[in-house]
C-alpha cells in the first residue's frame, strides 16, 4: 500500500511540473457504480485524475463526516492519467481524505463529484452525499461540479451526461467565475439530441412528503422502510430546476452553503427585543 502512495504521488508531482491540470473526483453510490466510471470519463478530458469514493453505497449521507472509527483506503486500479481508491467512510470523507491528507499542497482545479444514480434537485440537494461532497470541495476554494443523472437505474445510460459533464466542466475551468463555486447539475433521461440545452437556474420550492411503512420478517419482528414523494410547490415556475428538467433542459443551480434566512433577520431582530 505504502509503494502504491509512493508511486502514485510521484506521478502527481510529475503532473504539476508537465502543468497539467489535476481534476479528483467522488461520488456517494460507491467506486463500483456506472455513474462514477461517466465521472471519471468526463474527467480525464481535462488533465489526470484522482478518485476517491466511498467503498459502498453512500447515498442520503449529505455532509456526514466519520469521527468514531478509523479510515482505510484501498488502491482499486491505475491506468494511463487515472488513479482509482476507495475508502470506507462517506463522501465527504473522501474529499477531506483527498484535500487533507493525499493530495494535500497539491493544485486541485476542478471537482467532479458523481455521476449520481438519481436527481439531486430541489431539496434533494440538502439529503445528497454526491452534492455534500461537491460543497465539501467548495469549501476548500476548488471548483466543484455535482453530477446526477435522472434515472435511479442501476445500469442507466450516462452518454447524455459524460457530453454535458464535459461541456460544463470546460466551461468552468475556461471562465473566472467567483469562488468558492459549487455547481448541482442535474441531467434528463434523454439521449443527447432530444436535450433542449442547458438552463442555470434556481432550486425549486418544494419538500418530501414521507411515509413509513411498516413490515413484518419471517421472525415476527417489525421492519420499516421510508418511502415518500416531492411536493412541488410551484410546478409552473420557468427559473426552477425542476421545470426546466421535465422540459428537457440539463438544470444547473448554482449552490451557496449560507443557509441564512435574510429576509426574516429584521423581524426577528424586533421580535427577540
Amino acid at each position: 500500500m505504502a509503494k502504491n502512495l509512493a508511486i502514485a504521488r510521484f506521478f502527481f508531482y510529475l503532473c504539476i511540473m508537465m502543468n497539467e491540470k489535476l481534476i479528483f473526483v467522488t461520488n456517494d453510490d460507491s467506486y463500483a457504480s456506472k455513474g462514477f466510471k461517466a465521472a471519471i470519463e468526463v474527467a480525464r478530458h481535462f488533465g489526470r485524475v484522482v478518485a476517491i469514493a466511498p467503498d459502498t453505497v453512500q447515498s442520503g449521507k449529505s455532509q456526514a463526516i466519520t469521527i468514531c472509527d478509523t479510515l482505510r483506503l484501498k488502491h482499486i486500479s491505475s491506468s494511463e492519467g487515472v488513479e482509482i481508491y476507495s475508502l470506507n467512510g462517506t463522501p465527504v470523507d473522501c474529499v477531506k481524505f483527498a484535500f487533507d491528507y493525499f493530495l494535500k499542497g497539491q493544485k486541485i482545479d476542478l471537482t467532479i463529484s458523481g455521476v449520481n444514480h438519481g436527481p439531486n434537485s430541489a431539496a434533494n440537494v440538502l439529503y445528497s452525499g454526491t452534492m455534500g461532497a461537491a460543497i465539501e470541495s467548495a469549501f476548500y476554494g476548488v471548483p466543484s461540479i455535482g453530477l446526477s443523472n435522472l434515472d435511479h437505474n442501476w445500469d442507466a445510460e450516462f452518454d447524455t451526461c459524460v457530453e454535458y459533464g464535459i461541456r460544463i466542466a470546460e466551461s468552468v475551468l475556461s471562465s473566472d467565475l467567483p469562488r468558492p463555486l459549487c455547481l448541482n447539475v442535474n441531467i434528463p433521461i434523454l439521449p443527447v439530441e432530444q436535450i433542449k440545452g442547458i438552463k442555470a437556474c434556481r432550486q425549486t420550492k418544494g419538500f418530501w412528503i414521507d411515509n413509513i411503512l411498516e413490515r413484518t420478517d419471517p421472525m415476527g419482528g417489525k421492519y420499516y422502510w421510508l418511502t415518500g414523494g416531492f411536493n412541488n410547490a410551484e410546478p409552473d415556475a420557468e427559473d426552477s430546476d425542476e421545470w426546466a428538467l421535465k422540459n428537457g433542459y440539463v438544470a444547473v443551480v448554482p449552490v451557496q452553503v449560507d443557509l441564512t434566512a435574510y429576509d426574516q433577520l429584521n423581524i426577528l431582530s424586533k421580535t427577540l427585543k
